[in-house]
């Protein structure tokens, strides 16, 4: 019977390390969601001169139709 573990016991065990590695990988996801947040740019370049060539596209259109309409 002494070398019968108690069946509690390990199941405590278990939960234990079961935890301790869900926790290591929450860790580990957050330092890899911090790394991305850091590296991403709010409004990348290429968004601004975009809406630039397109906000000089509207007003080029806009010039043609007035002077169009109003010769």
């Amino acid at each position: 019977m002494a070398t019968q573990h108690d069946q509690g016991r390990l199941d405590l065990e278990e939960q234990i390390v079961r935890i301790s590695k869900l926790v290591e990988d929450v860790v580990k996801s957050q330092a890899e969601t911090r790394k991305i947040t850091a590296e991403t740019e709010f409004m990348p370049r290429a968004m601004i001169f975009q809406a630039m060539l397109a906000t000089a596209a509207l007003i080029g259109a806009g010039a043609a139709i007035a002077k169009l309409f109003f010769p």
